[in-house]
């Protein structure tokens, strides 16, 4: 019986924390983006700030691929996050193409604390201390808030500028969804078979990852 509940451990989580992960998922600066009321200064914050967090973002990645090498129990694992290294140099190549669109000039960007508190919480997670089913599940959900966000602006009845549409389909597509469906069956796989102690570990990287998200885009919405 306990194994059956580990196996849905994601979905626990994100019912018994409701409030948080909707607050990192529609959140007023993306729901400014949905209804077309979003200060496109903002967006240009956001994005300065968040090419920043990407290419802190890489290492993290990298780190939960070589935890995958060393400890997982399937070698599909490393073809999933394998896929996703490869996505984020597309990624950091569209930042500056969309920060030259948009006057943004990012190696002039100033990271702001919020943004370095983050990034110093994600380089945490690459210890050696941290093992691959902690590792995992942070991966799933710094990208799942992504895409739960961006899609929520591309849902009928959004009214999301034109010009930034775009940046709506980059996280919010379906495939990207798919993504990170795959991401959450690795997560739940590896809890299932985790200790209490690492699934509690994990959970609280969870709340932290919220926290974070929420505050990222409380700085990226002007309420710094």
């Amino acid at each position: 019986m306990e194994g059956t509940d580990r196996a849905v451990m994601t979905d626990t989580w994100l019912k018994k924390h409701r409030l948080i992960y909707l607050g990192a998922t529609r959140h007023p600066f993306i729901l400014g983006i949905r209804d077309g009321s979003v200060d496109l200064s903002s967006f240009k914050r956001w994005l300065g700030q968040d090419y920043i967090f990407v290419r802190a973002f890489v290492p993290f990645v990298a780190s939960v691929l070589l935890k995958a090498w060393k400890e997982s129990d399937d070698n599909a694992d490393i073809d999933v996050i394998l896929g996703g290294v490869a996505a984020l140099n597309d990624e950091i190549a569209w930042f500056k193409t969309e920060a030259s669109k948009w006057g943004v000039a990012l190696e002039s960007v100033v990271p702001q604390q919020i943004n370095l508190n983050y990034c110093r919480f994600l380089e945490s997670l690459t210890s050696p201390d941290v093992d691959y089913t902690q590792a995992i599940t942070a991966f799933w959900a710094v990208e799942t808030v992504y895409q739960e966000s961006f899609a929520h602006c591309l849902e009928e009845g959004s009214k999301t500028p034109e010009e930034l549409k775009q940046t709506c389909h980059r996280w919010g597509n379906d495939g990207f969804g798919q993504y990170c469906h795959t991401l959450k069956s690795i997560a739940d796989r590896r809890l299932e078979k985790a200790s209490k102690e690492v699934v509690a570990k994990a959970e609280l990287n969870l709340l932290s990852i919220l926290e974070h998200e929420v505050e990222f885009w409380n700085m990226s919405h002007g309420a710094v």
